[in-house]
């Protein structure tokens, strides 16, 4: 059945948005190929790839006080970008399913070590979601809660502020575009240990407010998972 799916609606490759080269297959193999995942060494803190290999944080993180335990992310913007652009604003949902697979394969161990009890997508605003159609970092957690059974908690905070994107402002601005950005809408959060999940990392101001929300209301710690990061220095 899987099959005859298949070659009526044939999986579109993530990276050049064709049908993949192969059944069976989410990504096509040269596609796969010219993707740069983010290896060692990484920040610490956020997980950025460093160019100095001598150094244990990236700028940002020695400038910012974190609200989040540490996270990781998985390529380099750079290299995926474009597939990034038709996940968010093309109707490309599909996608999730591979990128999914690949953050449970590549931080499987990790997010098992940190002991996490839920995963939490970073929230869009209602309206924007409900134009877009999806929340792409919720297809994401889906995928991932499929693959770990880490169960996906995405109704316990809501975004109330519809903030300028965070590509649209800088510096300090970040923090403060996202100022009161989140609410917690479940009152009583018995939850330790979260995993946040979004797919792009910056600087971190989205995260840290996401983290700050969830910490308030109760939660011990909380680590952060992203698709794509920069590169730090």
């Amino acid at each position: 059945m899987n099959l005859i799916v298949e070659l009526l609606y044939p999986r579109r490759c993530p990276v050049c948005d064709k049908p993949v080269d192969k059944l069976g297959r989410y990504i096509c193999q040269k596609c796969k190929n010219t993707l740069r995942y983010v290896y060692s060494p990484y920040c610490l803190k956020c997980g950025k790839g460093l160019q100095d290999e001598t150094k244990e944080y990236c700028v940002d993180c020695c400038d910012a006080v974190h609200f989040f335990e540490r996270g990781r992310a998985l390529y380099e913007y750079e290299s995926i970008k474009e597939a990034i652009y038709r996940f968010k604003y093309e109707r490309r949902r599909e996608y999730a399913v591979f990128f999914g697979k690949e953050l449970a394969r590549r931080f499987c161990k990790q997010i098992i070590e940190w002991k996490a009890d839920a995963i939490v997508p970073v929230p869009l605003y209602a309206e924007r979601e409900k134009k877009r159609g999806y929340n792409q970092a919720a297809l994401l957690a889906k995928e991932l809660e499929k693959e770990l059974g880490i169960p996906v908690k995405d109704k316990i905070i809501c975004r109330v502020k519809n903030t300028l994107p965070q590509k649209m402002v800088n510096g300090k601005e970040r923090q403060n575009n996202l100022k009161n950005a989140f609410k917690i809408v479940q009152n009583d959060v018995k939850l330790n240990t979260v995993v946040v999940v979004d797919d792009i990392y910056t600087t971190g101001a989205t995260m840290d407010a996401v983290a700050k929300c969830l910490k308030d209301a109760g939660v011990g710690k909380v680590y952060c998972i992203s698709l794509t990061v920069g590169r730090g220095m």
